[in-house]
């Protein structure tokens, strides 16, 4: 009887270290939230939301980038007009990399000035 109840201990025990690990086996993942892969924007600055998990070392256009307790990343960028590939890419401790992209069209449209 005590190595039956021995047996299902160590594996509760081993289950349990599995559950926990699974994070840490997964490897870093990332998912830009926005700006929608396509998107046409009008302004001179574009916001990158996200989130990243699983992750030491973050990097958004190969700058450095941060996020919060919940793996939540925001950045303001200033690309420039036309066409642009913004990359979010993200290592784990173990040296696991991950990156994601997102295309965007920045169209700058300069206002005429009124005077009267």
């Amino acid at each position: 009887m005590k190595k039956i109840l021995f047996a299902i201990a160590i594996l509760l025990l081993v289950g349990y270290g599995l559950f926990e690990g699974r994070r840490l086996l997964e490897g870093p993942r990332i998912t830009i939230t926005s700006p929608a892969p396509g998107s046409t924007i009008g302004t001179p600055t574009v916001l990158i939301e996200g989130v990243a998990t699983n992750i030491s070392f973050l990097t958004i256009n190969d700058k450095p980038a941060y996020t919060d307790e919940g793996g939540s990343f925001r950045q303001l960028l200033a690309p420039p007009p036309g066409y642009t590939v913004v990359s979010v890419a993200a290592t784990d401790r173990f040296g696991r990399r991950a990156s994601e992209s997102v295309s965007i069209t920045i169209v700058n449209f300069c206002p005429v000035p009124t005077y009267g």
